[in-house]
C-alpha cells in the first residue's frame, strides 16, 4: 500500500498535466473577435473636417436633422483572444463575442484585410450612388456624387449613403427633410436596384446610435430580432428591405401617419 505521502505525490504528479492543460486553454488564442459599439457619422454633415456627401451637376439642398451611419469596433484581426476574454465578455450587453471569420476575411494578413475593407467601402459608395440616382430617376443626368468617410471600411453604410444622397437632392419629395429634423441612424448594405441587405452586429450598432442621440433606427428586416434583443430605451426600430421602403417610412414618420412599419 502506498504511504500517505506517496499518494499525495502521485496526485500532485497527475494533477500537473491537468493544470497545464487548463492554463493552456485559458491563455491560448481562440478564433474569435470581441466587438463593441463603434463610431457613428452623420452622412448629411462633415466627418473629420470633410463633407461626407458632395454633389455637383445638380442643386444640393440644405438639410436639417441627421442621418447617422453606425459601426462596430472589433479587436484587431491579429489580436489574441483567450478563453478568459471570451468568458469576460460573453454576458456583457455592450460587447459581443463573434467568430473572427464573420468579422474579417479568413486567411489574409492584416494589410490584406484592411485593403479588402477599403475596397468594400468604395464599392458600397459607388453602389449607393447608383441606387439613389436610380430611385430619383436621375441616372441620365450629368450628376457627380463624391462620398468621403475616413477610417471606415466595409459595405454596411450603403443604405445610409443612399438616403443621404436622396435627402440632399430631393428631401421628402415635397420640400421637407427625410429626417423631419430628427437624428435617424441605421445600417444595411445596398444593391444598385435599391435592395437592402443584412450586415451583422446590429445590437451593438443600436447602442452606438442611441449613445449619439438617435431616436430612430433603420434596420434590415431580416435582423429585427437581433436589433430588439438589446434595444436601448428611446430608440424606435423601423425595418426596411428596399431604399424606397426606407424613404417611404421616413416620410410617413415625418408626416405622422400610421403606416410606419415596426419590428
Amino acid at each position: 500500500m502506498l504511504s500517505r505521502l506517496t499518494r499525495l505525490r502521485a496526485v500532485a504528479v497527475c494533477a500537473l498535466p491537468v493544470v497545464a492543460l487548463i492554463a493552456t486553454a485559458v491563455l491560448a488564442p481562440l478564433p474569435f473577435s470581441v466587438a463593441q459599439p463603434g463610431m457613428t457619422a452623420n452622412v448629411l454633415g462633415a466627418n473629420k473636417g470633410a463633407q461626407v456627401i458632395t454633389v455637383s451637376g445638380a442643386a444640393s439642398r440644405r438639410t436639417s436633422g441627421e442621418l447617422r451611419m453606425t459601426t462596430i469596433e472589433a479587436t484587431s484581426p491579429d489580436a489574441d483572444v483567450s478563453l478568459g476574454d471570451v468568458v469576460d465578455n460573453w454576458f456583457r450587453t455592450d460587447r459581443a463575442v463573434m467568430p473572427r471569420d464573420s468579422v474579417y476575411p479568413s486567411g489574409n494578413s492584416v494589410k490584406e484585410i484592411e485593403r479588402h475593407n477599403v475596397q468594400q467601402m468604395q464599392q458600397s459608395q459607388d453602389t449607393a450612388t447608383r441606387a439613389a440616382l436610380g430611385y430619383l430617376d436621375l441616372t441620365d443626368r450629368n450628376i457627380k456624387v463624391t462620398l468621403t468617410l475616413a477610417d471606415v471600411g466595409g459595405p454596411s453604410a450603403g443604405l445610409l449613403f443612399s438616403l443621404g444622397i436622396v435627402d440632399k437632392l430631393d428631401g421628402d419629395g415635397s420640400g421637407g427633410d427625410l429626417t423631419g429634423g430628427r437624428t435617424v441612424a441605421g445600417t444595411g448594405t445596398i444593391d444598385a436596384d435599391g435592395t437592402v441587405g443584412a450586415v451583422g452586429g446590429v445590437a451593438l450598432k443600436t447602442q452606438a446610435a442611441r449613445r449619439d442621440g438617435a431616436t430612430v433606427f433603420l434596420v434590415p428586416k431580416a435582423e429585427c430580432a437581433d436589433a430588439k434583443a438589446e434595444l436601448p430605451k428611446g430608440l424606435r426600430l423601423i425595418p426596411v428591405t428596399t431604399l424606397k421602403g426606407a424613404v417611404d417610412s421616413l416620410v410617413a414618420l415625418e408626416k405622422g401617419t400610421s403606416s410606419v412599419p415596426s419590428c
